[in-house]
């Protein structure tokens, strides 16, 4: 519009050729707002639909998890294939996310508002709508086409898409991968093709470029999901699979008492419900119910053979063989006092009784002599006052028929006398030699009535009352403690002086007081 050197343009023609200028750029700055604010509504959308298919798929790995920690036999190749693809997933979309950041920065970073309502330059996470200069069409062609990060992102989706493929095994993916990424596009002239790189940064507005890249990423998550939730359902794809039937022979008990009845259950695997199979145990043909019965008449083991015939789908017979076992034992019983041999008065004396082959509920315990209750899995038994011996008798029911297993007798004796000790702060059990001021008058010292550390009986003895003699003076305690008198006694005690403890008392395990023989002599260290 300017004017040529001979002819210099009048004030006028510089006003009108100044508002042309102005209304120009103001109709393209119309236009471009107007594309602009298309981009931002659209990037908004796929930012709201990315958010929503990732928490889609954290829910998919969440039912992943609990299926690998229910049954990881039958999950674990297909989760170890899920993991795979979160792992692949999170690498190209972070990476495509690190290229939109990239790119925000080199167009003049975001703008948001702090806490305070003034804004702030950022660029990490940003979205069109946050861009400062999202019209920059130099730095997309720049970033993308000279610096080379388009070739990155396509060779990148490339991979990916081949990871995903792979991991599938080629299961009807194609055309999904198809829409996923195609290698080239329209370009600006009519008719014209252009490269998949050229199309998406060369001359594209930042705006674009960021909405695109947004796509991708929406893309990879929603392409994740597809995936995950195909890996889950080949969890179960082969539950209904069967290439082969098997004869199974199911019996109450490998283990017969002599005089009672052996019974099994013979089945036979992944039937047809609707086809019942015949079933033959050394020629004798089963009722419908597949019970084999026989009558344990001798001692050891019984071997027994049969055939399970069934009809295949071509109308064909087929037999399938099998072969078991059981064993016939003599009555018997295994009772093990689990203290001692025999049986202590004023003590509860635990037995564990069992017998092979029988649980434990079909057991019956008769005793005579004691009082008995059943704890858990043992018999606490408690001799009468008056008995001197206890006889118990073991019972079991077999199939309705009480039979007697076992009996045995006990002898009753007293339990014996244990013996005191001095027990330190530490935790140290003695009963004469050196010992200090500091560990008689601790806290948490006492006296203790057991049987030692080689005991057989863990009994529990408390002591009722024991008495100090220091020289001629004898101070008692009414608990297993020092009293205080006590302790004021023996702080006055010197180097070499002697201590005893006697006239001591212990309350049994049935609450009887009773005396106990035996004195602890100490000497001051």
């Amino acid at each position: 519009m300017g004017g040529a050197k001979n002819c210099p343009e009048t004030p006028r023609q510089k006003m009108i050729g100044m508002m042309y200028l102005v209304l120009t750029a103001m109709l393209a700055l119309n236009v471009s707002a107007a594309i602009l604010n298309g981009y931002m509504q659209v990037d908004d959308s796929l930012h709201t639909t990315t958010v929503s298919v990732q928490e889609a798929n954290k829910l998919l790995y969440q039912k992943f998890d609990a299926a690998m920690a229910d049954n990881p036999d039958k999950t674990r190749e297909w989760y170890e294939k899920a993991q795979q693809v979160r792992e692949k997933s999170d690498e190209i979309f972070n990476y495509v996310q690190f290229c939109k950041d990239s790119l925000i920065y080199l167009t003049g970073q975001a703008s948001k508002k702090d806490e305070n309502n003034n804004d702030v330059l950022f660029y990490k996470g940003a979205t069109v709508r946050q861009m400062k200069k999202a019209d920059d069409t130099n730095e997309p062609q720049r970033f993308g086409i000279d610096l080379g990060y388009g070739d990155s992102i396509r060779n990148r989706v490339i991979a990916y898409r081949d990871f995903l493929n792979e991991i599938t095994g080629g299961e009807k993916r194609d055309e999904l991968y198809r829409t996923f990424y195609v290698d080239s596009v329209a370009g600006a002239e009519k008719g014209s093709v252009v490269s998949w790189q050229q199309g998406m940064f060369h001359e594209m507005p930042a705006c674009a470029v960021i909405t695109m890249l947004s796509k991708i990423q929406n893309d990879i998550r929603t392409e994740e999901g597809n995936i995950v939730s195909w890996l889950e359902n080949q969890t179960d794809a082969g539950d209904v699979r069967v290439n082969k039937l098997m004869a199974y022979v199911i019996p109450e008990s490998k283990t017969v008492i002599q005089g009672s009845e052996y019974q099994a259950q013979i089945v036979m695997a992944a039937i047809d419900t609707t086809k019942v199979p015949e079933i033959y145990v050394e020629g004798r043909k089963l009722d419908r119910d597949g019970k084999f019965k026989a009558i344990a008449s001798a001692k050891g083991v019984r071997k027994y053979t049969g055939e399970l015939v069934y009809t295949d789908p071509s109308g064909e017979k087929v037999s399938i063989p099998f072969q078991s076992e059981y064993n016939v034992e003599e009555p018997s019983v295994t009772i093990s006092n689990d203290d001692l041999d025999i049986m202590y008065r004023d003590y509860e004396n635990k037995f564990d009784i069992s017998a092979p082959g029988i649980t434990s509920d079909r057991l019956r315990v008769e005793v005579t002599g004691a009082d008995y209750t059943r704890n858990g899995k043992y018999w606490v038994m408690k001799p009468k006052e008056s008995a001197k011996t206890v006889k118990v008798v073991v019972k079991a029911d077999l199939n309705g028929k009480i039979t007697t297993l076992g009996e045995k007798d006990y002898r009753v004796k007293k339990l014996p006398d244990p013996s005191a000790f001095f027990v330190t702060k530490k935790g140290t059990a003695l009963r004469k030699g050196s010992i200090s001021i500091g560990e008689l008058t601790a806290d948490g010292a006492k006296l203790e009535a057991s049987y030692g550390e080689d005991g057989i009986l863990k009994v529990n003895f408390q002591i009722a009352s024991f008495s100090v003699q220091i020289g001629k003076q004898t101070i008692p305690s009414e608990s297993e403690r020092m009293n205080s008198k006590q302790v004021s006694a023996i702080k006055n005690m010197r180097r070499g002086d002697i201590l005893f403890i006697h006239t001591i008392f212990i309350k049994t395990p049935t609450g009887k007081v009773v005396p106990m023989d035996g004195n602890l002599m100490f000497t001051i260290s």
